[in-house]
């Protein structure tokens, strides 16, 4: 589990076809690996991927095919900048959101510009992922968590403040027509899946019967 936080700025130092799979290995002079060892998680980029080796400046991970056509990965090149996070402790402060590293799809770049000190940007996500967004919602775009200012059917529009861009890839990196990934909240999934068994009748007739309905939701700022 992650908060969507980003600790360093890593550079992918290759990405070697491995069997149909990918081997990648990212470098970083930043972050602290004293606490990390084989097995681990570290998000790259808002991917979980699991530490299968380790090195005092660096780390390699396995990617199967599944991860590979969900994400934005393959579009990576030796040079590339990634966001990274470790795996959240129970002692760590909660400063993003909940992020599970699991990507639901992949968005792009439609627009980016500078807005005051920070900067203006709008991404296309997919279709089937914009009912989860909400206005002044959370999202995680490449790991980072971000606060959505408007949802346009499925436009949604971000600002990223000048601390943000500098400790992230978003500088450096995006740019009009970059693709991203696209992590949404996992409080609305949730929130649907029980909506959805309620709504269907698949409550067992001896289950507790629950008071959350949608009126509720709306009526409480859970739905915009």
């Amino acid at each position: 589990m992650f908060t969507g936080i980003i600790e360093s700025v890593g550079k992918v130092k290759s990405m070697q076809a491995t069997g149909g799979d990918i081997r990648l290995t990212v470098e970083s002079d930043d972050l602290d690996f004293s606490d990390v060892k084989l097995g681990d998680s570290i998000a790259s980029n808002g991917i979980c991927l699991t530490v299968v080796e380790l090195g005092s400046n660096y780390y390699s991970v396995d990617v199967s095919r599944e991860t590979i056509a969900r994400t934005a990965l393959e579009g990576l090149k030796a040079g590339h900048t990634v966001n990274l996070e470790k795996a959240m402790l129970p002692t760590t402060r909660f400063g993003g959101h909940i992020v599970a590293g699991h990507v639901d799809g992949v968005g792009v770049v439609s627009k980016l510009q500078q807005d005051a000190r920070s900067i203006y940007i709008e991404i296309e996500i997919p279709q089937e992922l914009a009912h989860y967004t909400a206005t002044k919602g959370s999202i995680t775009v490449d790991g980072i968590s971000l606060t959505t200012n408007l949802v346009r059917d499925n436009i949604v529009s971000l600002n990223i403040i000048p601390h943000t861009a500098q400790v992230t890839n978003i500088a450096k990196h995006w740019l009009v027509g970059n693709k991203v990934n696209i992590e949404v909240d996992i409080v609305a999934r949730y929130l649907e899946r029980l909506l959805n068994k309620f709504q269907s009748g698949g409550m067992n007739a001896s289950s507790p019967q629950s008071q959350i309905t949608e009126t509720f939701l709306a009526d409480n700022g859970f739905m915009k």
